[in-house]
């Protein structure tokens, strides 16, 4: 039974207030920001108490911004850690800067470290160090080694909270041990298995326990290959071992190969999620990408990369300066020189899109960067070939030109190649010096396509003398 199932059924009219896709209603929100409006916080708990706590988050991205804080105060314990932790970011970091550090913290003891160190970690640092003080030592200390660790790394992402045995041990042992320490996590799908050093030598799913005899050796019913994860691995390479293994859970090691935490599928989900929108806003360089970021935020983050896009365009209109003269000779050139640049700028950004993601999941190594280039070419010439024809002939037929059908053909045909040995050769250069392709790739590859597409179909034109 789905978590979604769970709820309906314990409470069936719960179900009016989602539409098809268990989405809030808008009239549910509105009504909400209604009661807000008219100070009947009593009834706006009544309503939003029964909610799960991501759907209570998300009844706080979906109301305006200026209304959360009166949300916020109607809902007080109802706003707990589940609750901030499905939170959009921005959304989150609002809502804490008008928190008290005490009560900030209150919050972050109810959720594991992965879940605490996400909360605290964008905090202003004064803030951060106010919140860490009204902290219990032990979660203090769980949470200042997490900020230690560089982020989106492993050591940010795991958490400390996991279960972990000598591998003398029976397994009646390890049962009887979950059942005496209250204090033991209650989310684990498995154990780690260590040695003296308390390094993790094997592993044993949950199942394996419940269904061995209490009198069998952990070290005779535990897996001894595993996936470790180093504690400053990048979330990104975490998720694709997740990914290629098929993992539910991972143990995490220091640099001494010593058992540190332990990072969980659940956690990988959010990282895909946004790995793969960042990839995606990167490559249309829209920052963030957040309708919930802050203006003037989205402003600096898209800007700079328009302003690099002018610079670019400026190269190409400087390329059609030089051929004013061939233009004005025969005014359908400037009707057609946009086909040959945007056809060219679309077949380079297909080829860019499945670079980058070929990088980013590591399908895109150096044993295979070679055979790849060439498969692209081939797509390219393929291609080039196909659209080389179409507008080639309807360009003769229409301004009854066979010369200028070819010349435009022959354009076409250079600059869907270039474009498709563009897109895949600067994300990997970029790549391999360090660079983020998504990032860098898609204000070279426009700027080759087009001023090359500009170069090619002029400069064809100029050579073949064609005039109006």
């Amino acid at each position: 039974m789905s978590e979604t199932d769970i709820r309906d059924a314990q409470i069936p009219e719960l179900d009016n207030n989602f539409d098809e896709d268990d989405r809030l209603k808008p009239e549910f929100v509105r009504g909400i920001i209604d009661l807000l409006h008219d100070d009947k916080t009593d009834q706006v708990r009544e309503r939003v108490e029964p909610l799960h706590p991501a759907d209570i988050a998300d009844l706080f991205e979906l109301v305006p911004a200026e209304m959360r804080h009166p949300l916020a105060a109607a809902l007080a314990d109802l706003l707990d850690g589940d609750v901030l932790a499905e939170m959009n970011d921005y959304v989150r970091e609002a809502l804490i800067d008008a928190l008290e550090p005490y009560q900030v913290a209150e919050i972050a003891t109810q959720l594991d470290t992965d879940d605490a160190v996400a909360i605290i970690e964008d905090m202003e640092e004064g803030e951060q160090r106010a919140v860490l003080r009204a902290l219990a030592p032990d979660d203090r200390a769980a949470i200042e080694e997490a900020l230690s660790f560089p982020e989106e790394s492993a050591g940010r992402l795991m958490q400390r909270e996991l279960i972990a045995v000598p591998e003398h041990w029976t397994v009646g042992q390890v049962i009887d041990y979950l059942r005496e320490h209250r204090e033991l996590t209650t989310d684990f799908w498995e154990i780690f298995v260590t040695d003296p050093g308390h390094k993790p030598i094997g592993s044993c799913k949950l199942s394996w326990i419940m269904r061995t005899p209490r009198n069998i050796l952990v070290s005779d019913v535990m897996q001894r290959e595993q996936t470790l994860i180093p504690v400053d691995m990048d979330q990104e390479e975490v998720a694709l071992r997740f990914q290629k293994y098929a993992l539910i859970s991972a143990a995490v090691v220091d640099s001494d190969g010593r058992l540190v935490g332990m990072i969980t599928v659940d956690d990988i989900v959010h990282i895909i999620q946004e790995e793969a929108s960042e990839d995606i806003l990167k490559l249309s360089g829209a920052g963030d990408g957040d309708i919930n970021e802050p203006v003037l935020d989205s402003y600096r983050g898209r800007v700079r990369w328009l302003v690099a896009n002018l610079g670019t365009a400026l190269v190409a209109s400087t390329i059609i300066g030089f051929f004013e003269a061939t233009i004005q000779q025969m005014v359908a050139l400037a009707t057609l020189m946009p086909i040959v640049a945007g056809v060219g700028g679309n077949a380079g950004t297909q080829t860019m899109a499945v670079t980058v993601r070929a990088i980013a999941t590591n399908q895109l190594t150096e044993s295979n960067t070679l055979r790849t280039i060439m498969r692209e070419i081939r797509v390219a010439i393929l291609n080039g070939a196909t659209i080389a024809l179409i507008i080639g002939i309807g360009v003769a037929l229409f301004f009854r030109n066979p010369e200028l059908g070819g010349v435009i053909a022959a354009a076409m045909m250079t600059n869907i190649l270039v474009a498709g040995m563009a897109g895949v050769i600067l994300p990997v250069a970029l790549d391999r010096y360090g660079a983020d392709p998504a990032v860098a790739s898609s204000v070279f590859v426009t700027m080759t396509t087009d001023s090359i597409g500009f170069l090619a179909f002029l400069g064809l034109a100029t050579a073949a003398g064609l005039s109006g």
